[in-house]
């Protein structure tokens, strides 16, 4: 069947607004006539596409329509910026993690981004968390650790970004006298990113066998601050190479299990079948990562 544009657009802007009101605004109708096009595409579906909470959000067949929706309105997109000088740039939906986003990243990206005609609409989440946006639609691609892609998908491995568990030397020197040992990690605030990073969890439970929940955390949702606050002394934690860069040379940071480490693989996943801009992007990502990843 083929799907009505104006109906199309209202579950769009529904779910991408959060709300019937937001949508109405976006595209300069009454709530209600949203209302009207959002259900009789669910009527000539067959199907609920939208739950209708606050933020409202996409039900189970909503996000597979989605899915094609978004992929529709790029290459419908990206025809008109090829097409015409005066064209708005072509806005990309990416799903990235945020040590990725504040390390290698951007500067990879940097000449692409410079010479393609495209904006990047970006949502963040932790690695183990980002495949999620793909399957709700809310991003066309993205960089997750789950190697598994989604049906009609790929899923191209990047690399590992390598984690070391550090901490101030002052901190050290507090609560790490005789070294990383269990009785003193059960005492130690642990820097944790939220309540979605296991990454520190699994990795003294590896190491020392301390079950989760058994010391203190502190919760940093931010990958720079997260950073500083290992600095500061307020915790220690896992940062990537990326974000240690020379600070274990010079003293800023100690490794406080230097022959332990935790290795994160990502992978690129996106639509087998992509427009030119999506496969001159996921070429970039590669080359960006495989500068800055461990292969």
């Amino acid at each position: 069947m083929s799907i009505d544009t104006r109906k199309s657009a209202a579950l769009l802007a529904v779910l991408e607004t959060g709300s019937f009101e937001g949508a109405a605004a976006l595209l300069h109708l009454t709530p209600s006539a949203v209302s009207q096009r959002v259900s009789a595409l669910e009527a000539e579906l067959g199907a609920p596409l939208v739950v209708r909470t606050r933020p409202c959000r996409a039900t189970r067949d909503g996000e597979r329509l989605v899915q094609y929706l978004r992929r529709a309105r790029l290459l419908e997109q990206e025809f008109e910026a090829e097409r015409s000088d005066s064209a708005r740039p072509v806005p990309v939906p990416l799903a990235v993690n945020n040590d990725t986003l504040a390390s290698w990243f951007l500067p990879g990206l940097s000449h692409f981004l410079a010479t393609e005609r495209i904006t990047l609409d970006l949502t963040l989440d932790d690695q183990d968390h980002t495949y999620d946006l793909l399957a709700q639609g809310t991003a066309l691609a993205g960089i997750s650790s789950n190697p598994h892609p989604m049906r009609g998908c790929t899923a191209v491995p990047l690399g590992a970004m390598r984690y070391h568990l550090v901490a101030a030397p002052r901190f050290v020197r507090r609560w790490f006298p005789k070294g990383l040992i269990r009785e003193d990690a059960r005492r130690a605030p642990l820097l944790v990113f939220d309540r979605k990073d296991d990454l520190q969890a699994e990795f003294l439970e590896r190491v020392l066998g301390l079950p989760p929940g058994s010391y203190p955390c502190h919760y940093v949702p931010a990958s720079d601050p997260f950073r500083r606050a290992i600095e500061l002394g307020i915790g220690y934690g896992m940062l990537p190479d990326q974000q240690l860069g020379a600070r274990l040379k010079n003293g800023t940071l100690v490794d406080l299990a230097p022959d332990q480490f935790s290795d994160v693989m990502l992978y690129w996943h996106a639509w087998q079948v992509q427009s030119p801009v999506m496969e001159r992007l996921k070429a970039a990502v590669q080359d960006a990562a495989a500068h800055a990843l461990i292969g």
